[in-house]
């Protein structure tokens, strides 16, 4: 049984989809249209750069969806991936999966990721977030780690993505105490090169922000269920679905407990679709024993 994936932020990189735009109507039929919706040229910034306007966030967020949906259509000419189990993604692959699915159209996601990463990157102050990822605890250890700080400094678990590797996010200098006590017991800790502390309660104004443009977007019915990062579970209520990408914005991703409830309801063979190999890499670490493709460039889609 399949399971349909799509990588978040961090996955980008200048030129993505360039080889699909080149050789596929549909591609630059889709990268024409967010252009038009965003009146300006994220194709230009997706295939040339420069690199730090790729990595702003309200850039990154619609320009990953945007390179995955369209790799996603291409394939799915020739396979009914839509007959998969479920979808999932990964914070903004969420919504790549939604497109996927038929719940929104692509210039919809464009909009709300685009309004979401200018959101969410105004929610803080420069400076005044950051994110660790930890490596080799688990869950339950990291915790443990974040009771030990200051109760008023702001520290919370943001993405519980494999077994043993948490990412944490907070106020800087409760990251900076956190990261310092890993060292001290010999524990990993990489500071994280993000504009802000995603997925945390410092995101509130994002979500504030956030909520009637999610609640005012027309969500179709959509096939198949979508595997949602606040529940870790299947969902296939439109208006749930639409309380839940609010809540995400300062929600954990429970990306591990999504990948095992997908194998425990019976999936055996996953499928990512989009730029990078992060997924793939996060969903051997939780279960050597599945199956894990991925189709990121024209390459991939011949071996496939």
């Amino acid at each position: 049984m399949k399971a349909v994936l799509f990588p978040g932020q961090g996955s980008q990189y200048v030129g993505m989809g360039l080889d699909f735009y080149n050789k596929f109507d549909s591609v630059k039929k889709n990268f024409e249209l967010a252009d038009k919706t965003l009146g300006f040229s994220l194709s230009e910034i997706i295939f040339n750069g420069p690199e730090k306007n790729l990595q702003l966030t309200k850039n990154t967020q619609p320009a990953i969806m945007l390179v995955s949906v369209s790799i996603f259509n291409v394939l799915n000419k020739n396979k009914n991936l839509n007959a998969a189990k479920f979808f999932a993604g990964h914070s903004l692959g969420e919504y790549t999966a939604l497109v996927c699915a038929g719940a929104l159209a692509i210039e919809q996601a464009v909009y709300l990721l685009h309004e979401r990463g200018k959101s969410m990157q105004e929610a803080v102050p420069q400076n005044q977030g950051s994110m660790i990822a930890v490596l080799g605890m688990t869950i339950d250890e990291v915790q443990n780690e974040i009771q030990l700080l200051p109760k008023n400094e702001i520290c919370e678990i943001a993405n519980d993505n494999s077994n043993g590797q948490v990412v944490v996010s907070g106020e800087t200098k409760a990251i900076q105490k956190l990261n310092d006590n890993l060292r001290i017991k010999k524990k990993r800790g990489i500071i994280l090169t993000v504009s802000a502390p995603f997925h945390c309660s410092m995101m509130k104004g994002a979500a504030v922000s956030m909520e009637e443009k999610i609640n005012k977007t027309n969500f179709d019915t959509f096939k198949p269920a979508i595997v949602s990062n606040v529940t870790a579970k299947e969902e296939t209520d439109t208006s749930l679905i639409k309380s839940l990408l609010i809540k995400q914005i300062t929600s954990r991703v429970r990306w591990r407990e999504s990948v095992n409830y997908m194998i425990d309801s019976g999936v055996n063979d996953f499928l990512e679709i989009g730029p990078g190999k992060v997924l793939s890499g996060l969903v051997k670490k939780i279960n050597k024993d599945v199956k894990i493709t991925n189709v990121n460039t024209l390459l991939d889609l011949n071996n496939d």
